[in-house]
């Protein structure tokens, strides 16, 4: 079984082979396997230095908006499932079918008070780091022939917290991460039409990318467990790994237009899969708020999402809240060309 940093270099050598220009990383943190978003390019200035960070004792917490309708429609978000260990070595509904079946460990080194002791955790209790910081950010999609183009920095359009994470930090006590925001080289391509492929594939960490313009990784931690729900993230869901990649595990509150929903009801378009497909909102058609039994086993359906400006009937993956939280495997011809 290859390593995640092994997987991640054969991914690199393959999306190199298709145009992209990126370097590798591996966490240490326990923020998922390396982003293919890395190669620092300079230390970013935080416009606004550190900007204002909550006295200590003043914990923070974060609680998603779309909780009330969430939880109007059978979704308790005080008693969501602890998604520990929900790796597959197939695609199965509910899990995440991981390249890397054996994780190293890492990330936060206890339990936060958000743990219900039953094997759920309240999202409305999670704290997050604290702090508002603003970056640089430099993010581009165009569409040229059949393919899609993303080119970034990796830093978020929003702000994100301080790290690493203080000591004066209430999620100090629970998760340490050492490591600094910084900016990353993004260059990779992605079917601009994609196509269900005859067999699913797994995923290697890394998912895809947000229209915030930073990464979404998959909804483990190093150690296999479930990362929304142990590690400190901030108020936009997002902290950075080992090289600085910036990255979330689920869907962020900060990404621009995460509660919008198109003429259908239907959540709108947030990001996209490194197959090309779109990520999409916790909403379907009707505003229904999306669970795992509503899904398949790569945690998408096909279904009419408004695509290039239209309504079309496409394959799409969406958020929900429960692992694997947004991509459970590849439903499309990953960017990979060589395996």
């Amino acid at each position: 079984m290859l390593s995640r940093s092994n997987r991640t270099a054969r991914l690199l050598i393959a999306l190199a082979a298709a145009g992209t220009l990126v370097v590798g990383c591996t966490e240490t943190d326990g923020s998922g396997a390396g982003a293919v978003t890395t190669t620092v390019a300079g230390a970013p200035t935080a416009v606004g230095s550190s900007t204002t960070t909550p006295e200590s004792g003043s914990a923070s917490t974060s609680a998603p908006t779309t909780g009330a309708t969430g939880a109007g429609q059978g979704v308790d978000l005080t008693h969501l499932p602890v998604g520990d260990g929900r790796a597959s070595t197939a695609p199965e509904r509910g899990y995440v079918w991981s390249c890397q079946t054996r994780f190293n460990g890492g990330g936060a080194s206890t339990k936060g008070p958000w743990f219900n002791g039953d094997g759920t955790w309240d999202a409305t209790k999670k704290q997050t780091v604290d702090g508002e910081v603003d970056w640089p950010s430099s993010f581009k999609m165009s569409v040229s022939g059949d393919k899609r183009q993303f080119t970034g920095n990796d830093l978020p359009e929003h702000t994100t917290g301080v790290f690493p994470v203080s000591r004066d930090d209430d999620v100090y006590l629970y998760d340490r991460n050492p490591n600094s925001i910084s900016a990353q080289v993004i260059g990779f391509q992605v079917p601009a039409e994609p196509q269900v492929a005859s067999q699913p594939s797994c995923v290697g960490g890394e998912v895809g990318i947000m229209l915030s313009g930073a990464m979404l990784f998959d909804a483990f931690d190093a150690g296999g467990r479930d990362a929304v729900a142990w590690e400190a993230q901030d108020h936009c869901s997002g902290h950075p790994q080992e090289r600085g990649a910036y990255h979330y595990h689920n869907i962020s509150e900060c990404v621009n237009g995460v509660h919008d929903v198109d003429g259908n009801g239907h959540s709108v378009l947030l990001g996209y899969a490194f197959d090309g497909f779109g990520i999409y909102g916790h909403h379907d058609v009707g505003g229904k708020v999306v669970t795992n039994a509503d899904l398949d086993e790569c945690h998408g359906h096909t279904g009419p999402v408004e695509w290039e400006g239209r309504i079309v009937e496409m394959y799409h993956y969406h958020a929900t809240f429960e692992v694997p939280y947004t991509v459970g495997c590849v439903r499309g011809t990953p960017a990979r060309v060589h395996t």
